[in-house]
C-alpha cells in the first residue's frame, strides 16, 4: 500500500504544470546573446516577393497584403504562402506557391469574407497552422487531425477599414490544405467572453498555434486602448480554449524599449533546449522584428536588441515597419529565409531577408 501511495504522489508530483509553478530566473543576457545570434545579421532582398497589389485573378481591388506564413504539404515539393489581401472592405487569405521560396505564383483564394453577421464577416487572417514538427529547422509542414489540416485565424466582424474592432479568432479546417473553410461557428476566444481580461478587452488578433506534447497552445496579441501585449491560451482538442491565468506572457517593454507600445504577433519554435518565439515590436519610431526565450513556454524574456529593425533594406522597403514573420529553414542551401510585412515606399507588400545571400537568379 505505501508503495502505491508513494507512486500516485510522484505521479501528482509530475502532473503539476508550469502554470503553477514558481517563475524561472529570467535568462541573463550572455545567454540571450548567444540564442539570438543565429538569427542576426540578415541580407536583403531588394523587393517585395508578393507587392501591395499582388495581380490576383478576380481580386484586382487588393492593394495592400500582410501576414504571410509558409508552409508545405505532405507529398509535394512546392512550398505554400498564405497571405492576406485588403480590398477595402476587410481581410481575405490567399495562397501562393513557390519551388524556390523567392518566386511566387498561381495566387488564388484560401478563405473568404464570413457571413453576414458572422464574427469573420469583416475577413479571415490564415497562418496558425497545426505543424507536424515545430523545431526551428524543420520542414513547415502541415498535420492532419481527425483527416483534415488545421489552422487558427484572426477574424473582424465588420466590413470597410483595416482592423475594425473587436477582433476574434476563429478555427478552420481544410481537406487539401489550400481551401479552407470554418470548423466551428462561434469564434474560441472573443473580448465577449468572461475569462477575457483587461488587457485584452478591446481587441483580439491574431493567433499562433503550437503543439506540445499532445497539448496545443494559442500565443495571441491583444489590445487595451493603444498597447498591444502577447497572451497565450491552451487546449485539448482545438476547439475548446482556455486563457492563461497570468497574461500577458509578453508584455510592452519600458519606456524608450523597441517595444515599448506592441508586443505583438509572435510565433512560436523548439530550438535546441529551449523556445524561441519571434515577434514584433512597436518602439523608437517604427516596427521592428524582436525574439523572446523561454525554457517552459509560459515564461519570456525578451532580447531588447531587434533582430532586424525598420529600414534595413537600404532600398525604404521597410522604413516604416518590418513585421510579422514566417521563418522557413532550406536544408538545400543551409538558408533561413524570413518572410516579414515590409512597409515603406512601395506600399504594404511581403518582403524577404535571408541567412546567407542568395546566388542571382539565372536569367
Amino acid at each position: 500500500m505505501k508503495s502505491s501511495i508513494l507512486t500516485v504522489s510522484m505521479l501528482l508530483t509530475v502532473a503539476v504544470s508550469a502554470e503553477s509553478q514558481e517563475p524561472p530566473k529570467p535568462i541573463d543576457a550572455a545567454i540571450l546573446k548567444q540564442w539570438s545570434a543565429p538569427y542576426r545579421g540578415w541580407h536583403y532582398h531588394p523587393d517585395h516577393v508578393i507587392p501591395a497589389k499582388p495581380d490576383i485573378k478576380g481580386f484586382d481591388k487588393v492593394n495592400k497584403v500582410d501576414v504571410p506564413t509558409v508552409y508545405q504539404l505532405p507529398g509535394d515539393q512546392k512550398w505554400y504562402m498564405t497571405f492576406i489581401g485588403f480590398d477595402g472592405k476587410g481581410y481575405q487569405s490567399f495562397v501562393a506557391e513557390s519551388d524556390d521560396l523567392t518566386h511566387w505564383t498561381n495566387k488564388r483564394l484560401a478563405m473568404g469574407y464570413g457571413p453576414k453577421g458572422g464574427f469573420d464577416f469583416g475577413g479571415v487572417v490564415l497562418g496558425a497552422f497545426l505543424y507536424e514538427d515545430y523545431s526551428i529547422k524543420a520542414p513547415r509542414m502541415l498535420k492532419k487531425k481527425d483527416g483534415k489540416y488545421w489552422s487558427l485565424y484572426g477574424a473582424y466582424p465588420r466590413q470597410g477599414g483595416y482592423e475594425l474592432r473587436p477582433g476574434y479568432e476563429g478555427v478552420a479546417a481544410s481537406a487539401d490544405g489550400l481551401a479552407w473553410q470554418r470548423a466551428r461557428d462561434e469564434p474560441i476566444l472573443s473580448v465577449h467572453q468572461k475569462d477575457c481580461a483587461a488587457w485584452e478587452k478591446d481587441c483580439i488578433y491574431q493567433p499562433w498555434l503550437l503543439e506540445h506534447q499532445g497539448k496545443f497552445y494559442n500565443y495571441y496579441n491583444a489590445a487595451n486602448g493603444h498597447i498591444e501585449q502577447l497572451g497565450m491560451a491552451t487546449s485539448d482538442d482545438l476547439i475548446e480554449w482556455k486563457r492563461y491565468p497570468h497574461n500577458p506572457v509578453i508584455p510592452v517593454g519600458e519606456k524608450g524599449s523597441y517595444n515599448e507600445k506592441f508586443s505583438s504577433d509572435g510565433k512560436v519554435f523548439r530550438d535546441g533546449d529551449h523556445w524561441v518565439n519571434f515577434f514584433f515590436g512597436v518602439g523608437k519610431g517604427g516596427a521592428h522584428i524582436m525574439v523572446a526565450f523561454s525554457r517552459d513556454l509560459y515564461h519570456w524574456t525578451v532580447d531588447p536588441d531587434p533582430l532586424y529593425k525598420a529600414g534595413g533594406n537600404p532600398t525604404g522597403l521597410d522604413k516604416q515597419y518590418a513585421h510579422k514573420i514566417s521563418l522557413v529553414w532550406n536544408p538545400a542551401n543551409q538558408t533561413y529565409y524570413l518572410y516579414y510585412n515590409a512597409v515603406g515606399n512601395k506600399g504594404r507588400g511581403i518582403g524577404l531577408i535571408t541567412s546567407k545571400p542568395l546566388a542571382p537568379t539565372p536569367k
